[in-house]
């Protein structure tokens, strides 16, 4: 089971534990903010609202001085480096990171403004070879590396929190189970390439690593009296290997426009692909995200009725704005050049390497959809005994792979084999191997 009920001085200055409690509550803070109440028997004890750093502030690094001094804290300090970043999705066209974040003991905290930089290969340097701690890593890692920032070793709060056991894994979340402290988070879907960016979001952003390290020391703590720790250093690791990897482009991007699955034939499919590639090119441009362009739901509803002119065009949802009327030729163009395509130029099924989606399995191969049954008890069987969510035991893109082509014979040493094929950890292939071996045998 998760950790108890403990005792936590803010910051990560004490921490004890009675390990025979499921719920976590904070108890009397001896520094810091104003604790919160240590809380009786059955009571719920409220959280602390976090408003601003206990240090203050810090001012955005925007010059190579300031950069030089705070790489050069950075590296004096202590421990690990809690680590975070801020994008500005949904406005930008980009998932570059327009501030980032770092704590560390005996450092403080430093805000950076990477617009002003080339990148930030001169701090990855002064960190190397020490552990960064980051919440949900797989969302900053990316942007991170594109200035040059790569890890050699992380820990993962999020990651963390899901092989724990715990139910609710965002970071307010985390900070007020266990540290019983509240964020606020209301700036996380902020333009955050707005400049200057106000005190307020600046005060948020350092506020996200504040806290960071306590909870990597506190999850760390759960992980190995469960015997689990060995288990997040697998997947820590897995997150490592990919950090500095191209993210894999998709094929065909623009099928994943939302309501396609509305969009009747061939014909109309190709309206899809060039209004949406039209669009991608305007907010290429512009540096916007896509949807401040044209809205999914626009495309769709112009794919469905090609509009021949301007009037059919503004009548139809999603094209009665101002911009978006501005652009009217570029759309028409666009639905003349899906008109005018040859029938061999239109979007075909595509090709996957993959099982069909699973609600075809029962149609296509009722052998197979049996399997995945099977398969998914078993794994489901699993994640609640070692109180790990499925996804996490084991993607369940390996699990439809190993019931739609098992090895022949399915052993388990075969069906480890596969997984391991597939990218799963070692300690995934142990739990479930046997159990998905025995899953891909014929039902008596």
């Amino acid at each position: 089971m998760p950790i108890g009920i403990r005792t936590i001085a803010p910051y990560g200055e004490g921490v004890t534990d009675d390990p025979s409690r499921r719920h976590r509550k904070p108890g009397v803070a001896t520094d810091g903010p104003a604790p919160p109440s240590a809380p009786g028997d059955g009571d719920q004890a409220s959280a602390v609202l976090l408003t601003a750093p206990r240090d203050g502030t810090p001012t955005p690094v925007t010059t190579v001085a300031q950069l030089a001094a705070a790489t050069e804290r950075l590296a004096a300090g202590q421990g690990p480096v809690a680590v975070d970043a801020e994008r500005a999705s949904g406005y930008r066209y980009t998932h570059r990171a327009y501030l980032v974040q770092l704590r560390r003991t005996g450092s403080g905290t430093v805000l950076i403004d990477p617009v002003p930089f080339d990148d930030l290969r001169g701090l990855a340097r002064a960190i190397a070879g020490t552990e960064w701690v980051l919440h949900a890593a797989s969302q900053d890692l990316p942007c991170l590396a594109e200035l040059g920032l790569l890890p050699t070793r992380l820990f993962d709060t999020e990651l963390a929190a899901r092989l724990a056991g715990f139910e609710r894994v965002g970071l307010a979340a985390l900070t007020e189970t266990l540290l019983g402290y509240a964020l606020e988070k209301h700036h996380s879907a902020a333009d955050w390439s707005t400049r200057p960016l106000p005190e307020s979001w600046l005060a948020y952003a350092a506020l996200d690593v504040e806290l960071l390290l306590d909870l990597r020391n506190l999850l760390a703590e759960d992980l190995d009296r469960q015997g689990k720790l060995d288990w997040a250093r697998e997947e820590f690791a897995a997150l490592v290997a990919g950090a500095g990897r191209p993210p894999r482009a998709r094929p065909d991007p623009w099928r994943r426009t939302s309501g396609i699955h509305r969009v009747r034939g061939a014909r109309a499919l190709s309206r899809v692909r060039a209004l949406w590639y039209a669009r991608d090119q305007v907010a290429a441009r512009r540096d916007t995200s896509p949807g401040r362009v044209l809205a999914d739901a626009a495309i769709i509803a112009a794919a469905e009725s090609d509009p021949h002119d301007d009037r059919a065009l503004a009548a139809l949802t999603g094209f009665s704005g101002r911009s978006v009327r501005r652009l009217a030729q570029v759309w028409l163009d666009a639905l003349a050049k899906a008109r005018a395509a040859a029938d061999t130029e239109l979007p075909s099924t595509p090709v996957s390497d993959g099982p069909p989606p699973p609600h075809r399995w029962a149609e296509r191969d009722p052998v197979a959809a049996a399997r995945l049954r099977r398969s998914r008890e078993v794994v489901t069987s699993l994640a609640g005994t070692h109180l790990v969510p499925p996804e996490n035991l084991l993607a369940p893109d390996c699990v439809r792979r190993v019931a739609w082509s098992p090895p022949e014979p399915a052993t388990p040493d075969a069906v480890a084999r596969m997984l391991t094929d597939l990218g799963a950890r070692d300690w995934q292939i142990r739990l479930t191997a046997e159990g998905l071996a025995a899953a891909a045998k014929p039902e008596a």
